[in-house]
């Protein structure tokens, strides 16, 4: 049949291309259809666990040979300050989306189509999906991966729970040359939220962080929330006062959703951001949508064959035991980072236990693959 691929994957981030990676080496068929060119930056921390590490190096990505920078310290503030430093269980490397997507897209550009292109429609009927574009383009698939991340039209399509439920929540991210440790991580609390740094591949610095949209409402631009809120912290104080924009302007989003998704939905397979989003400052978002990735992709190599029901079940028993325990412990420190009497309490037992917070945040990360 003309257009018709066994495996169409809509959306070419981290786990779609990670997807499109693996099966590429099996006898099925695959699509990629990716709104956005390559490459393009996307709001994102840009710390990956080295749980993935080895991983990709066998998919024939190398993020140290690109630059990548070793991460194996964390630091952690309140927003008076007060702080502790402490080793990273795995540690991870820091590298930006630009670079890390753009070098999986030329990995697999001459291994299987990728199609820039905005998915319209998405519909299942007689075992097959037919998926519709804004170019007027028309594929079928026998099996659907959705890797279309946090929010998008096809969750309003799909009627999914949680994209009908308005968040307090928005990110900011942006480049910047500044003076920074490449070795460190840093996570600062602010009141209503808190911001992340570390180096990406190219020497900047990524800053990122999270808030709640009603404190940023009585600002009149992200210039002054940050002068006037993160800067109340002095360790982010110091980072603007010596810091260099280079992003002519910094990348937002919002109606960030950490509600719980389901992992099949209209027989579509979920991985990345569209099964779940972890709460970032555990530094696992990336891995995590890796990670699923390979489950995924693994599950559809090695049950060829099998009934889409027994496939769909596979899938999403091997998602829960994954990460069902990594999303907890992440919704948990959520709340102490959001809780500055908690946090400040946290800081203190970290100054006398030094195994208390690389202990909680291995509870967020797995083993490596």
């Amino acid at each position: 049949m003309e257009n018709y691929y066994d495996i169409a994957i809509i959306g070419g981030g981290l786990a779609g291309l990670t997807a499109a990676l693996q099966i590429a080496n099996s006898n099925y068929t695959v699509l990629v259809i990716e709104k956005n060119e390559y490459p393009h930056h996307k709001v994102c921390g840009e710390y990956v666990s080295n749980e993935v590490l080895g991983y990709l190096n066998s998919l024939g990505i190398d993020p140290l040979a690109a630059g990548a920078k070793q991460i194996d310290t964390l630091e952690l503030s309140n927003a008076s300050g007060r702080k502790v430093q402490v080793n990273l269980p795995l540690g991870g490397f820091g590298i930006s989306r630009y670079e890390l997507d753009n070098l999986m897209f030329k990995k697999l550009e001459n291994k299987v189509p990728v199609i820039q292109d905005t998915v319209t429609s998405l519909d299942f009927k007689e075992d097959i999906f037919t998926i519709k574009t804004l170019s007027k383009t028309q594929f079928q698939a026998r099996y659907v991966i959705g890797a279309f991340g946090k929010r998008s039209n096809l969750d309003k399509s799909l009627n999914r729970t949680f994209f009908n439920n308005k968040t307090e929540w928005m990110a900011v991210k942006a480049h910047y040359k500044a003076d920074f440790p490449e070795d460190l991580v840093a996570l600062h609390h602010f009141k209503g939220g808190y911001c992340g740094l570390s180096q990406v591949e190219t020497g900047f610095v990524n800053l990122c962080y999270l808030t709640k949209t009603k404190g940023f409402k009585p600002h009149k631009n992200l210039t002054e929330f940050e002068e006037q809120v993160l800067c109340q912290n002095p360790h982010l104080k110091s980072f603007f006062n010596q810091a260099e924009a280079v992003f002519e302007k910094p990348l937002t989003i919002s109606q960030i959703s950490f509600e719980r998704k389901k992992t099949i939905e209209n027989h579509i397979f979920m991985v990345g951001d569209s099964a779940s989003l972890i709460h970032p400052l555990c530094g696992n978002g990336m891995a995590m949508a890796i990670t699923a990735a390979k489950l995924l992709s693994e599950t559809l190599i090695e049950m060829q064959g099998n009934s889409r029901t027994e496939i769909e079940n596979n899938y999403t028993q091997k998602w829960k035991s994954t990460f069902s325990s990594r999303l907890k412990y992440g919704s948990l420190l959520q709340t102490v980072m959001m809780h500055p009497h908690l946090l400040t309490i946290g800081l203190n037992l970290a100054k006398w236990n030094s195994n208390l917070i690389p202990r909680l945040i291995s509870k967020t990360h797995g083993k490596p693959l």
